[in-house]
C-alpha cells in the first residue's frame, strides 16, 4: 500500500475498511470543529477575549493547521477519491466540490486576517482612514470561522441524512417557497390596500409592508405592526390561517422524507449485519415497531 492510499485510507469519508484510525481521526475532528465553534461564541466577548486572547489565539492556529492538513490530504488523494479522472482533473474535481468550498472557507479567514495584519504592521497599510473598516472587515472574518460547523456534515451521518433529505425533495420544496413567494406578496399588497389610508407610517409602501406579512404568515405576530381597520383585521386572521397551513406543507415533506430514509438505513444496517429483512419485518410489532418475542402465523379455529 502506498503512502497516498495509507493517507485515503485514513481520511476517506466512505471507509468501507473500518478503519479504528478513520474513526478516531473522525471523531477528533468533530470534537475540533465544536470546540472552535465555543471559541467563536466566547470570543465574542469582550472581556473574554481580551483576558484569554493567547489561548484562543494559540487554539485557532492549532485548529487552522489541523484543517489545513486535511483540506491538502484531500487534495493530496483526490485522484484516489475519483479514479475515472486523471490527477489534475480530479483535484479540480474535489476544489470545486461544495463540501471542499466549506473546508477552504473554514479555513480562510484565519489566513486573510494574517494577510490583513502583516499588511497593516509591515507594509504601511491600515492608515486613520481605513483602520474603522479594517475592524469590521477583521470581525466579519472571525464571523466566517462559524462556517465550520458544516463540516460536520462530512462526519455525522445525521447530518448527512439531512442533506439526502433535502436534495431528493429540493423540488417539492422549491414549489412551496415559490407559493410562499407568490402568497407573501399578495399579502402585503392587500394589507396596504386596506391600511395605507388609516396607518401611512406603518404601510407605507408594498415593501415595506412585506415585514408585517412574514410576521403573520410565520404566526410569530411581532405586534410592532398591525391592521386596526375591520378589513384589515378581517383578512390578517385569513392570512394567519394560511399562514399555519403553509408552514405545515415543507415540513409534512420533509418529515415523511426522514421516516423514508431511517427506515431504508436501517434495512442497509441489517442487510450489512447478513440479516433477511423480510424476516425481520416479522417481527415487529406494525402498530408500536416493538420487537415480537414469538412470531408464529395465526392458526385458524376449526372447531
Amino acid at each position: 500500500m502506498t503512502f497516498r492510499q495509507r493517507v485515503f485510507r485514513l481520511i476517506d469519508d466512505d471507509n468501507q475498511a473500518d478503519s479504528q484510525a478513520n474513526a478516531y481521526l473522525s471523531t477528533g475532528i468533530m470534537i475540533l470543529i465544536l470546540a472552535s465553534i465555543v471559541a467563536v461564541i466566547l470570543e465574542s466577548d469582550a472581556i473574554l477575549s481580551k483576558e484569554y486572547h493567547s489561548i484562543f489565539l494559540n487554539f485557532e492556529i492549532i485548529a487552522v493547521v489541523i484543517f489545513t492538513l486535511e483540506y491538502l490530504a484531500r487534495i493530496y488523494t483526490a485522484s484516489l477519491e475519483y479514479p475515472h479522472l486523471n490527477r489534475w482533473q480530479a483535484v479540480v474535481k474535489y476544489i470545486t466540490s461544495p463540501m471542499a468550498i466549506i473546508d477552504f472557507l473554514a479555513i480562510l479567514p484565519f489566513y486573510l486576517e494574517l494577510g490583513i495584519l502583516i499588511y497593516t504592521q509591515h507594509l504601511g497599510g491600515g492608515t486613520s482612514e481605513t483602520g474603522m473598516l479594517d475592524l469590521r472587515f477583521i470581525r466579519v472574518l472571525r464571523l466566517m470561522r462559524l462556517l465550520r460547523i458544516f463540516k460536520l456534515n462530512r462526519y455525522n451521518s445525521s447530518m448527512q441524512m439531512i442533506g439526502d433529505v433535502i436534495r431528493e425533495e429540493k423540488e417539492k420544496l422549491f414549489i412551496t417557497i415559490f407559493i410562499t413567494g407568490i402568497l407573501l406578496v399578495l399579502s402585503s399588497a392587500i394589507i396596504f390596500t386596506v391600511e395605507h389610508d388609516q396607518q401611512p407610517e406603518q404601510f407605507p409602501n408594498i415593501y415595506s409592508s412585506m415585514w408585517w406579512a412574514i410576521a403573520t404568515l410565520t404566526t410569530v405576530g411581532y405586534g410592532d405592526v398591525y391592521p386596526v381597520t375591520p378589513m384589515g383585521k378581517m383578512l390578517a386572521g385569513v392570512i394567519a390561517l394560511l399562514g399555519i397551513g403553509l408552514v405545515a406543507l415543507p415540513t409534512g415533506i420533509l418529515s415523511g422524507s426522514f421516516v423514508q430514509a431511517i427506515k431504508d438505513q436501517k434495512e442497509k444496517d441489517r442487510k450489512n449485519r447478513g440479516e433477511d429483512p423480510e424476516e425481520t419485518h416479522r417481527h415487529i410489532c406494525p402498530h408500536c415497531g416493538g420487537g415480537l418475542e414469538h412470531a408464529h402465523e395465526p392458526q385458524l379455529d376449526n372447531s
